[in-house]
């Protein structure tokens, strides 16, 4: 059973007055449910919008509003809470950050709870901004953001939607998923090292229709495919994701591309391979699709006893790879290793992912994977069990490896 990132980690969370503050709750619940430690430090603004009852019930601590105790009538104790939250954090996230927030941050304000916890700071700091659309893209804002990025802070960019005021723009809050997705990325040590690269990935399974009702599929989830464009986006990457069928969800900025049979799946590959550097093919495409499609429901009664198929175009062979790096998935029942090195052969790729399906908790439908990584050097790395996101983030440095 692989261990979860945020077992044990200290999170410190800092809440600012904007009306996102409202999702803080659901965020406390979900990093907590995989096993981190969360203090609170809230602006006085905050309170406003979320108690600090709430979230001190939901974090199991104490919440932090204001530097001074309220009143000093009955004595005061030794008090640099400042300087030991700081030390004990290993993480610290402001969600939502007001542009307010953002301004004092960037010019070295310490002047509530909040901005002196971050002046005290020796971990990393994950900013995730949220305003309404004119007050987002003002420049004195922007010019903030990069003043924050150079000094070595992460900034979620602010999603397009629906705002507050009713206006539609960039300033919306990420979902709680993306906060935690990047919080992970920073625990995990990985920075923004594909900045500039355009990634195009294929998820999930194709469907080879029968007759309108049914079809030829696997059992893909599309998990896999589906975590590498998200860890690609994470790193800097600009992604492209071709998937067939899935429940997954993709980042709003991941250009999206949803596809049903395996020569949809090669039309809009080979197409988008073009504007791409690198490839990751992870989808699950059928090897075999029915000779003929039958334009009406195949009745019971028809006494089907047999459908003809033929094989479908092999996508990774048609593709022109030079100056490309391209990579594989084999998953096997038997002789792992041998048909994974013959297909990285065949298919004339950089590198290859082995899954096996001899572990129950990897594969198909489930949120891990242990998988090995064959270079076109025949250079073996082994991992154990991880999430499908960290499995992501390992082939993903497994390919910076690549020279081209």
């Amino acid at each position: 059973m692989s261990v979860d990132i945020f077992a044990g980690k200290k999170i410190i969370l800092g809440v600012t007055g904007g009306i996102a503050a409202y999702k803080t709750p659901y965020f406390i619940r979900e990093i907590k449910k995989r096993g981190a430690e969360v203090r609170v430090v809230m602006t006085p603004s905050a309170t406003e919008f979320v108690t600090p009852l709430t979230l001190s019930t939901l974090s199991g601590n104490e919440v932090i509003v204001n530097i001074f105790p309220q009143s000093q009538e009955n004595g005061a104790g030794l008090s640099t809470w400042h300087i030991d939250t700081a030390l004990w954090a290993d993480l610290m996230i402001i969600a939502p950050a007001t542009i307010n927030t953002v301004a004092k941050i960037a010019n070295g304000f310490a002047d509530n709870a909040l901005t002196t916890l971050v002046a005290a700071l020796r971990c990393p700091l994950l900013i995730v901004p949220a305003a309404d659309v004119d007050m987002y893209r003002n420049k004195l804002t922007q010019r903030n953001f990069n003043t924050l990025r150079e000094a070595g802070y992460y900034v979620i960019e602010a999603e397009e939607g629906e705002l507050a005021s009713g206006l539609i723009g960039r300033g919306r809050f990420p979902e709680i998923n993306k906060v935690i997705d990047s919080a992970e990325i920073i625990i995990l040590g990985y920075k923004r090292d594909f900045e500039s690269k355009k990634i195009l990935i294929t998820a999930g399974p194709t469907f080879e229709d029968i007759d309108p009702v049914r079809f030829i599929g696997n059992r893909s989830s599309g998990k896999m495919g589906y975590e590498l464009a998200k860890a690609s986006y994470l790193r800097g990457a600009d992604v492209t994701l071709v998937s067939g069928f899935s429940h997954e969800c993709a980042y709003p900025e991941i250009k999206l591309i949803k596809i049903r049979s395996a020569a949809e799946m090669k039309k809009l590959v080979g197409k988008e391979f073009e504007n791409n550097e690198i490839l990751i093919m992870s989808a699950a495409v059928a090897d075999y699709k029915p000779v003929l499609f039958r334009g009406k429901k195949i009745k019971k009664e028809d006494k089907l006893s047999s459908i003809k198929v033929v094989e479908t175009e092999d996508i990774l062979k048609t593709l022109d790879k030079k100056g490309k790096i391209t990579t594989g998935f084999a998953l096997e029942t038997d002789n792992e290793l041998q048909n994974a090195l013959k297909k990285l052969k065949s298919k004339n790729l950089d590198m290859i992912v082995l899954n096996s399906l001899k572990n129950h908790e990897s594969g198909f439908e489930v949120d891990t994977n242990k998988i090995t990584i064959i270079h076109r050097s025949g250079n073996q790395v082994k991992f154990p069990l991880l999430s499908k996101f960290q499995t992501a983030n390992k082939i993903l440095s497994e390919i910076l490896k690549i020279k081209k």
